[in-house]
């Protein structure tokens, strides 16, 4: 009788390469909440932004990063100060991660905007608005994706930390969920807040954390 020679083990499938980018916005400022600081230079973290700073840093704590990109403006490469420095690694600053150009309205408070007639088409239907002498939002949010799309083709199955501004951040969340660009002001994206995509080729993104401020983040890793 002839001996069956045994079937070797399956081969297990390969799993599909996957890359984590966290949307950090920056700390808080001396303006937060009460002005349209846009791309206005010059401003920098309050005492209590820069404690933020510090605790998105430790938020890092056991996560493989294999990149920290910024914006370029002052609030947002001091809140990556922290984590360069408990990385060891360099900031890159990434133009496509600025904030939304609000032209002339840079700089005005908020409690005279949302006076505006224009302030409604703001909150309601955004995809229509265009700042005066600025950008439209359709415009930021193609520019964050397009640079969010860069970074995590540049660092594929890594994961990158970008530090950004609120309403870019908001608009990349909508993108992600498949959200039209009119309801992305529901979403809240707070000072020093995280918010995780998962991006896996040939597949929708997972949107895996929004605006979170305590929780660790070496966990998403295994998510």
């Amino acid at each position: 009788m002839t001996a069956l020679t045994p079937s070797a083990p399956p081969t297990p499938p390969v799993q599909p390469e996957r890359t984590l980018l966290l949307l950090v916005r920056h700390g808080e400022t001396p303006t937060t909440g009460k002005v349209l600081p846009g791309r206005a230079p010059g401003l920098h973290l309050s005492g209590r932004g820069q404690a933020q700073a510090d605790a998105v840093a430790e938020r890092l704590a056991g996560l493989p990063v294999s990149a920290l990109c910024s914006s370029p403006l002052e609030r947002a490469l001091e809140t990556s100060a922290p984590a360069a420095a408990r990385t060891g690694m360099p900031v890159v600053e990434d133009a496509g991660l600025l904030e939304c150009d609000f032209g002339e309205w840079t700089g005005a408070a908020l409690a005279d905007l949302t006076g505006l007639p224009q302030w409604r088409t703001v909150q309601q239907t955004p995809s229509s608005f265009r700042f005066p002498g600025g950008e439209s939002f359709t415009e930021m949010q193609a520019r964050m994706v397009g640079a969010l799309d860069d970074l995590r083709a540049a660092h594929a199955g890594g994961v990158v930390v970008c530090f950004s501004h609120a309403d870019p951040i908001k608009a990349a969340v909508a993108h992600a969920l498949g959200t039209h660009l009119d309801l992305f002001q529901r979403i809240v994206i707070s000072p020093a807040s995280v918010s995780a995509i998962s991006y896996v080729d040939g597949q929708a993104p997972s949107v895996l954390m929004v605006n979170s401020t305590s929780e660790p983040l070496a966990g998403l890793v295994a998510k």
